[in-house]
């Protein structure tokens, strides 16, 4: 079997939230790209809009969504908007994510719970829509979490973020578990510092040049460098891959064992 072969996703139905930008922008692209018809959820309406038409002019049939993740009857109306127009969603990226800056003294309440409800919260319940209709359908499929490198190792001032993200860890785990027997797959990618136009400026400061040096690649990483990693979780090229969380980070985890 070639690469081609094996990394194909021609048939397939890929839900990807967070997708009007960044890293969920290139994830709708590169599942596109390698044959998915995509489905796309933000709250960003004319952003999601601009990327539908860029994908469906590329040959693939692509759909959005304009919904806040928190959201549990946009969720559903997602679901529906889906099944309707491309059919059952066979692959689901939980993306959709929100950083904050606080130490933990400092962090209000209503800020760690917007953080938990949009990064762990609406993982798990995203997850469970869609196993339920792949289920339903009869329908084999892989859910893949967007963890963090935070969620094994925290730092100062994003306590909610990396608890999250640790959660997200162990959810991927737990839904493996429970849907693996059903013929779903469930597992995540923890990023290191990836470049992207939200952090783009602080990374090329001061502040960022003095993380650099802790990575031993010397570099951030790129939107690009996620791509292997999310083909083989989403492709049959992981088929017998389940609860695993890959780690893309330049190598920053394993310089803090050293």
């Amino acid at each position: 079997m070639t690469a081609t072969q094996i990394f194909d996703l021609t048939g397939q139905v890929a839900l990807v939230t967070g997708a009007s930008s960044g890293l969920g922008e290139r994830f709708a692209e590169v599942l596109a790209a390698n044959g998915a018809n995509v489905v796309l959820v933000a709250r960003r309406a004319e952003r999601l809009a601009a990327l539908t038409e860029h994908i469906t002019k590329s040959g693939r049939r692509a759909i959005s969504v304009a919904a806040d993740v928190r959201d549990k009857a946009a969720m559903q109306r997602a679901f529906d908007a889906t099944e309707k127009a491309i059919g059952t969603v066979t692959i689901l990226v939980n993306n959709a994510g929100i950083v904050h800056s606080a130490r933990a003294v400092e962090l209000k309440e209503e800020d760690w719970r917007r953080v938990l409800a949009t990064n762990l919260d609406a993982v798990f319940f995203w997850a469970q829509e869609a196993a339920r209709r792949m289920l339903a359908a009869g329908k084999r499929g892989s859910i893949v979490n967007i963890a963090s490198v935070l969620g094994f190792s925290p730092d100062k001032g994003v306590i909610a973020y990396a608890a999250a993200k640790a959660g997200v860890i162990q959810l991927t785990k737990a839904l493996a578990l429970e849907l693996a027997f059903k013929g779903i797959r469930v597992n995540a990618i923890a990023p290191g510092w990836i470049t992207t136009e939200i952090n783009r400026d602080y990374l090329a400061g001061e502040r960022g040049s003095a993380m650099k040096r802790q990575i031993p690649m010397g570099r951030f990483g790129e939107v690009e460098d996620l791509d292997g990693p999310l083909l083989l979780l989403a492709s049959d090229a992981g088929r017998y891959m389940t609860g695993v969380t890959l780690v893309a980070d330049g190598g920053q985890l394993a310089a803090l064992h050293v």
